[in-house]
């Protein structure tokens, strides 16, 4: 995929979609955690990349959480962490490195309950890998910081390209909608108190502004 037009998302709008992109990505440098946590999604590459960075070596216990949202639950009609964990099994994993948290509905949620059913077993980490889709790893390091500062978080991902992200999903839109919608939640969300606040850069700002100006604007909240 060049940079001429695709599929209704120009240059210029590529340009732009790749700097939110860039943006959500962390880029923390790997290191060894007490614990993993494996976002749910709609995205199972989430428990594929949790899979091989357990193989690595990285932490000892997975936990795996996520019920179910509309846009998931046709795709996992058990749960998002159910079908994670059979997944992460599949790939290796032993049941015994495996906790499955499989109530929570949001992010927030994600980490409160995760955090629970730890604390239930007696494990208290001090250090935790966040693993989510790509586009998921600032939104989901912001809503932990906030909601457990106690513990000392990193993110990580499958390694991806965009364009390599557009072809699984196979939808171009839809991908640019869900990348403004979760920046749009990393602007809106510590003024309502479920995240710490993000330096966003300015062109990350004109590049979201820009773009919903353009009509991608599926997964934006009430605001």
């Amino acid at each position: 995929m060049g940079d001429g037009q695709r599929g209704g998302v120009g240059g210029e709008q590529w340009r732009r979609v790749r700097a939110v992109w860039d943006y959500h990505l962390m880029r923390h440098p790997l290191r060894a955690a007490d614990v993993a946590i494996g976002l749910g999604s709609h995205d199972l590459g989430v428990a594929t990349a949790a899979a091989g960075l357990y193989h690595r070596g990285l932490f000892p216990l997975l936990v795996f959480t996520g019920g179910n949202s509309p846009t998931t639950k046709r795709v996992f009609p058990r749960g998002e962490a159910v079908h994670f964990r059979e997944h992460a099994l599949a790939l290796g994993v032993p049941d015994t490195a495996i906790r499955v948290e499989p109530r929570a509905t949001n992010t927030g949620r994600n980490i409160t309950l995760t955090r629970e059913l730890l604390a239930s077993e007696g494990i208290v980490p001090e250090t935790v890998l966040l693993v989510s889709k790509p586009y998921m790893e600032r939104r989901s390091y912001a809503t932990a910081r906030k909601l457990w500062p106690e513990a000392e978080f990193t993110c990580a991902s499958e390694p991806m390209e965009l364009e390599d992200y557009v072809r699984g999903i196979g939808d171009e839109k839809l991908v640019v909608d869900m990348l403004l919608g979760d920046l749009q939640r990393v602007i809106e969300y510590p003024r309502q108190g479920f995240a710490v606040a993000q330096e966003i850069p300015d062109d990350v700002r004109s590049a979201y502004e820009h773009l919903v100006a353009a009509g991608f604007t599926s997964r934006l909240i009430d605001a």
